[in-house]
């Protein structure tokens, strides 16, 4: 079968054989020699999920179309195929219904499917209304094809929400109670509402009755959130950053569309209650008028969709088709990869952050007690203004080059172990104990030195170079020259104190962090993984700053009145007697001030990287790079899910959470394997 891309989320067709080989794992039941998979295999099996014994029927049956009880190889592979088509939420909807396989829907089909979903407990719809005979007739003896039936599902979920509007307003004013309100929406419309949208539900209507005009307006906006997006960005032109008014919003939403002035009203209202205190509730009559609102105002009030979040990707490359297929090659493969990625992330992060490593640098080399003068810079913000003003702008960039031819390496290779010994040390299930977080940071501190120490001697002293007024220039390649092999390595143990430490700190942070920043389906915006990287980094370079102070120490060549050091317990000795406690933590805020942000810059750029040229070697990789859908353990998704069963159980949460059709599981979580697996 060709693997074409199609669908909503792009999703290529599973080949032949790997689908045949699925199915045979997952079928139990055999006839005439041909095996089928019964109810139970396909959902609670193959889907995984906890549905009761009528609901399994009812999801089983979108698969079995020829309603036999049992789902053939054929109709498997149809139904996969089915889920890569544009329109797979409606179809695979339609075919929950279509009880007969005939291609159209009954009455009584509908009545019978409906009856057993929670929305049908919530809202006794009047099934032998008028809604329902405009569809199968006054007698209710006409079917609904496909295409009708689609619209019918649209028009029946605004229907439920009008009738439990009904059921509220008991004395028939056209008015219910913001609490009432709030019941309906989070009972029938659920699958509208945000997490700041829910919390202020009854803020946004300042504790007054609602109207029938304003629920409808309300419904009818989160409804059209996409549409209203791209009514301001027809607005501003394309710029998601520039604030607009509620008129000049108005204005363009009336060359584009039919959204009414009430929706507008409300969307304000809404980004008030949400952005806002309740002062502005009081102040509101004076300033609204004037009230601004960005693109990023109505990300958090547009629902969020079914489907899964793919990221924007350049390549998309296979390298295997199961983890089982991993071989040392392959592995190989993966950490070259890696590596190149990780490169390409230090050099970015090191150019970034140059400045200030290099202010860094020159007030922990600053000595009290041994040299005699006055001291050369009062602080780090003199430093940084005597640099630019006694060596030019480009002087905050001195030895950058060798930075640079270092920094690839390093940063690469300690992004590179950090990852490999995460993957050996974690479990099937993705876990990975604290230990093995601390232990796989300071591997990958250690194994960094190797790159690290002859490039932190070159930097050091390439940067203290220009303290020096009329000196000699000095060059990196006559600073390699002088020490030679075995001098590059000079204070390579205080790099080992700093290195190891700060990596072993750093990475579990992050990755914490980094978890703790990302939403509620697990995703991780760009601007949460920089966070995370640069709030990882304040603890990881301040603690480890005295081995730091100690290492810039023994590489910087002292000169002629400052103390020297043989070693690092030797320099730590004079340090402290020279200069007391407070010289250990020398250049504490400008080594936070670089770090931080440096490894900030490089985290995200290495996760991106990854995210946008993907490549899969069938191993892990960066969590948070993509959405999980809310309703689902997808965490615990079934590597079979391939091909269009990727989106099986996006369409299932779809059918629950956009036509509000969820059918009753069990109470706790159930996952009945097949015979065979059981075997």
């Amino acid at each position: 079968m060709p693997r074409t891309r199609t669908g909503p989320m792009h999703l290529k067709r599973c080949s032949t054989e790997k689908l045949r080989e699925i199915f045979t794992k997952y079928a139990t039941q055999e006839v005439n020699g041909e095996l089928y998979m019964t109810s139970d295999d396909f959902v609670r099996g193959f889907l995984g999920q906890s549905y009761n014994e009528e609901s399994v029927t009812l999801l089983a049956g979108i698969a079995d179309t020829s309603k036999d009880g049992l789902i053939s190889f054929a109709e498997f592979q149809a139904f996969e195929g089915l889920l890569c088509t544009p329109d797979a939420l409606y179809k695979t909807a339609f075919q929950l219904f279509d009880r007969n396989g005939n291609g159209s829907v009954t009455y009584s089909e509908f009545v019978d499917v409906f009856k057993k979903t929670d929305l049908h407990a919530k809202i006794p719809f009047k099934l032998d209304g008028p809604f329902i005979q405009l569809y199968f007739g006054k007698d209710r003896q006409r079917t609904i094809n496909y295409a009708e039936f689609s619209q019918f599902l649209h028009d029946f979920h605004e229907e439920c929400a009008l009738e439990a509007f009904r059921m509220k307003d008991t004395s028939g004013s056209g008015f219910i109670s913001a609490l009432d309100f709030q019941d309906i929406m989070v009972n029938v419309k659920k699958h509208l509402l945000t997490a700041d949208v829910k919390d202020n539900l009854v803020a946004v209507t300042e504790g007054h009755k609602v109207s029938f005009p304003y629920f409808m307006a309300f419904n009818s906006l989160l409804n059209n959130m996409e549409l209203i997006k791209r009514i301001y960005l027809n607005a501003t032109g394309g710029n998601r950053t520039e604030p607009i008014t509620k008129d000049e919003l108005l204005q363009s939403a009336q060359t584009m569309s039919q959204i009414t002035p009430l929706e507008i009203d409300i969307l304000f209202q809404l980004t008030g209650a949400i952005h806002q205190t309740g002062v502005w509730w009081k102040r509101r009559k004076v300033i609204e008028k004037n009230r601004r609102i960005v693109y990023g105002d109505l990300s958090s009030i547009a629902p969020e969709h079914y489907t899964k979040h793919i990221t924007t990707r350049l390549t998309e490359i296979k390298a295997v088709e199961s983890p089982a297929d991993r071989s040392i090659f392959i592995q190989m493969l993966e950490s070259t990869y890696r590596f190149t990625l990780g490169s390409v992330a230090g050099a970015v992060g090191a150019t970034a952050v140059y400045p200030i490593d290099l202010v860094k640098t020159r007030m922990q080399n600053q000595r009290t007690g041994s040299f005699i003068g006055e001291v050369a810079y009062r602080n780090s913000w003199d430093c940084c203004k005597k640099v630019i003003r006694h060596e030019g702008f480009l002087g905050l960039y001195r030895g950058l080059v060798p930075q640079l031819m270092g920094v690839a390496p390093e940063k690469a290779i300690k992004l590179t172990v950090n990852d490999f010994v995460r993957d050996k040390l974690t479990d099937k299930q993705g876990q990975i104990p604290r230990w093995g977080e601390i232990l796989a940071g300071a591997c990958a501190g250690g194994s960094q030195v190797i790159f690290t120490n002859p490039l932190e001697i070159v930097k050091i002293r390439l940067q203290v170079a220009g303290e020096i007024a009329g000196g000699a220039k000095v060059r990196a390649w006559n600073v390699v020259r002088e020490l030679g092999l075995f001098g590059l390595y000079k204070g390579a143990r205080a790099c080992l104190l700093r290195d190891v430490p700060f990596s072993a700190i750093y990475f579990p942070m992050y990755a914490h962090t980094k978890a703790a920043f990302a939403d509620e389906e697990g995703y991780n915006h760009p601007l949460t993984l920089l966070a995370a990287g640069a709030i990882a980094g304040i603890p990881a370079a301040s603690l480890v700053t005295p081995a730091d102070v100690i290492k810039t120490r023994l590489q910087v060549v002292a000169r002629t009145g400052q103390t020297t050091y043989s070693g690092v317990i030797d320099a730590a000795r004079k340090i402290m007697a020279e200069e007391g406690p407070r010289a250990f933590w020398k250049g504490t805020v400008a080594r936070v001030f670089r770090s931080s942000p440096q490894f900030g810059v490089t985290l995200v750029t290495y996760e991106l990287l990854q995210r946008m040229l993907y490549v899969d070697f069938g191993g892990s990789r960066p969590a948070g790079s993509d959405v999980a859908q809310a309703k689902q353990e997808l965490s615990k998704v079934n590597p079979d899910h391939i091909g269009g069963y990727q989106a099986a159980l996006p369409m299932l949460n779809g059918i629950e959470t956009k036509f509000g059709l969820s059918l009753p599981r069990f109470a706790s979580t159930l996952k009945v394997p097949s015979a065979k697996q059981a075997s």
